[in-house]
């Protein structure tokens, strides 16, 4: 049995499958840890939700910011991005069934001394308060009020935790945090325009795992997002976004023994 952490996919689904013959997933015996991104911008988003799905307890995955996106636009939200993709998704005729499964997959997942999240942990978050915080926002998802969350979950401030937050701008804070960050001060307030390569943070910035003082040292932060930083790592940090969709690389690590696989795509 093997355990294998894929990077952002974003609908690049026939990428995936060279990726999985690449390595010989085998789904009766291996895992597979997606951090995030499934969907848009790439030419397949439904066939990579149903195949994900399918897996069943094969595949864990845990929520980029475009699956939230295309969960806010399928709830009402009309400020859509003119280069989605979403169409397939939205337009399928099990539609609701993959949007009813995307919903409960959780933000974040901690496993022995991984820690996998879309993006990244703010520097004041140990782990187990980040998978507090997570936790909160998948009930928000998977509860009566999901509709009216996902509704107002754009938006850019707070742009920092605050322990006395409540409401949608506490769940604003912790959804930028693990599915948007890139960058933030050392004290831990995000520039979530930030999107080119570290040697490009905004001023007064840094990545947020160099940020001095972070809690979250002790476990390996497994991620994605940061297709400018591409796939990237270093001791408690595997970073996996390699843009693929982008005409990069879909990279996958085995985490049992280090070793990398990647196809173009």
């Amino acid at each position: 049995m093997a355990t294998y952490a894929i990077g952002d996919i974003q609908g690049c689904y026939e990428a995936l499958q060279r990726l999985l013959e690449r390595i010989g997933f085998d789904p009766a015996a291996d895992r597979l840890w997606i951090v995030g991104d499934l969907v848009n911008r790439g030419p397949q988003s439904v066939q990579v939700l149903r195949f994900m799905r399918d897996l069943g307890d094969a595949a864990l995955v845990v929520l980029g910011n475009h699956d939230l996106y295309l969960l806010m636009v399928a709830a009402g939200d009309k400020r859509r991005d003119g280069a989605d993709t979403l169409f397939q998704v939205l337009e399928a005729p099990d539609r609701e069934e993959l949007l009813h499964w995307l919903a409960q997959c959780p933000l974040m997942h901690v496993e022995g001394d991984y820690a996998v999240v879309h993006a990244g942990v703010l520097p004041a978050w140990t782990i187990t308060k980040a998978q507090a915080l997570a936790a909160e926002v998948s009930a928000a998802l998977t509860g009566p009020d999901a509709s009216q969350f996902l509704l107002h979950l754009a938006g850019d401030r707070p742009d920092r935790w605050d322990d006395a937050l409540q409401g949608w701008p506490r769940l604003r804070v912790i959804v930028n945090a693990m599915t948007r960050m890139r960058f933030c001060t050392p004290d831990g307030r995000m520039a979530l325009r930030g999107k080119g390569p570290p040697r490009k943070a905004p001023a007064g910035t840094v990545p947020w795992f160099d940020a001095p003082d972070r809690f979250n040292r002790a476990h390996t932060i497994v991620c994605g997002h940061w297709s400018a930083l591409g796939f990237y790592r270093r001791e408690g940090l595997i970073a996996l976004d390699s843009g693929c969709v982008w005409g990069g690389k879909l990279t996958a690590v085995r985490l049992d023994d280090g070793t990398v696989f990647q196809v173009p795509a």
